[in-house]
């Protein structure tokens, strides 16, 4: 089929088999990864931090996580846990060699052609997502459901190409993995497309489409494409750490070094691998798989000795003169020291807390320029400081664990309780960056001079509670309730500005002779309800650090505890009798 021939019936057919077939795939891959992940549960966050202790450890970790979500989505879960400061970025290194490593496994489990039983998978993963109860039967149901899927589109595409290898064939003559030019063409071919759909797994899958259809003949056509994917899928990874921190943008950096080191690898090494991979059984496919398997391995474990010198290399070529930015106090070595750990947990309060402000800051910004790195920067911080919520929450569990006085069991509460409230400041934030953004993309809602000096008047009452709120909570201060009644004397303040504010719009308001666009007070309201809730949850932390136990007992920081044994559950309790209470007061 030449170029004309796509503009026919049959050609416009085939396309879109080709696109609807590919379509499948990346469902189906979407479904099994989100049930894989659903079946390992929320402890894989804890294995993640447990596994980063060492290398081998990390590259093992790694190799999982590739294997249940692909590299992209594993280097991107791995930038926003870098972002919130819950990982460093040479403990994330490790797990970088590993992602890419399980993806090549997981395409090994791709290659086994098994389409026959696709909609087998396909009926039992529906039936048993829909019909068996338990969250993780559903989530074993729906990778199975997506498991049949990614084949149906393996089994589409390769079946809407096989009439046409004879007339598809030359378009791939120019990937040829045997010369230099041949192998660069491959690389920047799957790489520009990879880059495109995001994904690895899916060129991977349309390489092994091609060979089932006949037209890639042999291992030097398919093995530059297969590691071109590698390439392309770091685009996620990067677009992901846009607006993030230093470090976290180091670690998408990473992935992309990596993937371009391993193509190096594997150019130099492809003479031997189109040698030696055809003796192991097996038909194309199964060879593509191989050869990729073998070379992400030997790309790991080749790098995995230098990952020191590979951190400060990327730090040499991406330099920042801003500090670094400060890790979580979270550590699960300090949970037998209960007192030490509610130490860290306040301190964590204040780096979340911190994270709120900058995200503030980033919102007024917006008022000047809508630049993409504000948009992403709010995002990411919103998407940080709900992973740090999540490992308050598994910390205090752990803590929990342990004997503790009346005084550290009241705190450990409030320290929750302050966690929610500032992840809800975070929500509230990227409310406002969602308010900014429809107020100056396509709508063009603008503010006069009075009113937006008067609302930059209100901002800063609202950062100046932020800020008291940040400074308040540092453990190693004695006057954290003074500075908790300085937070409700400027959230007062702010309540009276915020009052007079909108007193004074709506009197200039109704007295202008001037047309004014009534969405002008409907966003302007927007933007002082999400003022006033971040203010609120400001001034319930402040209340929160005014009860007598918010306070650390520094001769109690090294006093060590042994874990409790299970306690006492109390007796099940019959609650028909409320129920039945409920039932008729509801009727009357």
């Amino acid at each position: 089929m030449n170029i004309e021939g796509i503009f026919t019936k049959e050609g416009f057919l085939l396309v879109f088999s080709v696109l609807g077939g590919l379509g499948l795939f990346l469902v189906g891959m979407q479904l099994l990864s989100e049930g894989l992940t659903g079946v390992a549960g929320s402890g894989m966050r804890k294995m993640i931090r447990c596994a980063t202790r060492n290398r081998l450890m990390g590259l093992g970790l790694g190799t999982g996580l590739g294997f249940l979500v692909q590299s992209s989505a594993a280097t991107v879960l791995l930038v926003g846990f870098v972002n919130a400061g819950l990982l460093t970025f040479p403990q994330a290194v490790p797990v970088i060699l590993g992602a890419n490593v399980g993806t090549s496994l997981s395409m090994q489990l791709i290659s086994f052609k098994i389409s026959e039983y696709s909609l087998v998978a396909v009926s039992v993963g529906v039936i048993v997502s829909m019909v068996f109860p338990g969250e993780k039967t559903k989530a074993s149901g729906k990778a199975l459901l997506g498991f049949g899927l990614l084949f149906l589109g393996l089994q589409t595409m390769s079946g809407s190409i096989a009439p046409y290898r004879d007339s598809l064939a030359p378009l791939f003559v120019i990937v040829d993995g045997n010369t230099v030019r041949g192998a660069v063409a491959g690389v920047l071919l799957a790489a520009g497309i990879t880059a495109v759909i995001q994904s690895s797994g899916a060129t991977i899958g349309m390489v092994f489409a091609l060979i089932y259809a006949g037209v890639i003949p042999n291992l030097p056509g398919a093995f530059p494409l297969i590691i071109g994917a590698g390439i392309g899928t770091c685009v996620t990874a990067l677009l992901g750490s846009i607006g993030a921190n230093i470090q976290a943008f180091r670690t998408a950096i990473c992935h992309l070094l990596f993937n371009v080191i391993s193509v190096g690898i594997s150019l130099a090494l492809s003479p031997w691998i189109y040698r030696w991979v055809p003796l192991i059984p097996g038909d194309l496919v199964h060879q593509a798989a191989n050869a990729n398997m073998i070379r992400m391995v030997l790309s790991a474990l080749v790098l995995l000795p230098f990952t020191g010198l590979l951190v400060r290399m990327i730090a040499w070529m991406i330099p920042s003169k801003q500090m670094l930015p400060v890790p979580s106090f979270l550590e699960e070595g300090l949970v037998s020291r209960p007192e030490q750990a509610l130490h860290a947990c306040i301190q964590e309060l204040q780096r979340s807390a911190r994270i709120c402000e900058r995200s503030l800051m980033m919102h007024a910004q917006m008022f000047k320029s809508l630049d993409r790195k504000w948009i992403r920067g709010i995002k990411n911080n919103e998407a940080a400081l709900n992973e740090i919520k999540v490992s308050m929450e598994n910390y205090v569990a752990l803590i929990a664990g342990h004997p503790l006085s009346k005084r550290q069991r009241l705190l450990l509460q409030d320290v929750n309780r302050c966690m929610s409230y500032l992840e809800r400041i975070g929500d509230h934030v990227d409310r406002l960056r969602q308010i900014t953004e429809y107020r100056l993309t396509g709508n063009r809602i603008l503010f006069d001079e009075q009113t937006l000096a008067q609302w930059f008047r209100l901002y800063a009452s609202a950062l100046k509670v932020l800020r008291l709120t940040i400074r308040s909570l540092d453990p190693a201060q004695k006057k954290i309730q003074k500075t908790a009644k300085e937070i409700l004397e400027a959230r007062d303040a702010y309540m009276q500005l915020s009052l007079d504010f909108r007193v004074d719009f709506n009197d200039r308001l109704g007295a202008s002779k001037e047309e004014y666009s009534p969405m002008v007070g409907v966003v302007l309201t927007k933007y002082v309800d999400g003022l006033d809730r971040i203010v609120r949850h400001a001034k319930i932390i402040a209340l929160v650090e005014t009860r007598p136990e918010f306070w650390i007992k520094r001769k109690k920081l090294k006093r060590v505890v042994t874990p409790v044994g299970e306690f006492q559950e109390p007796e099940w309790v019959d609650v028909t009798d409320y129920l039945d209470q409920l039932q008729s007061e509801s009727s009357s």
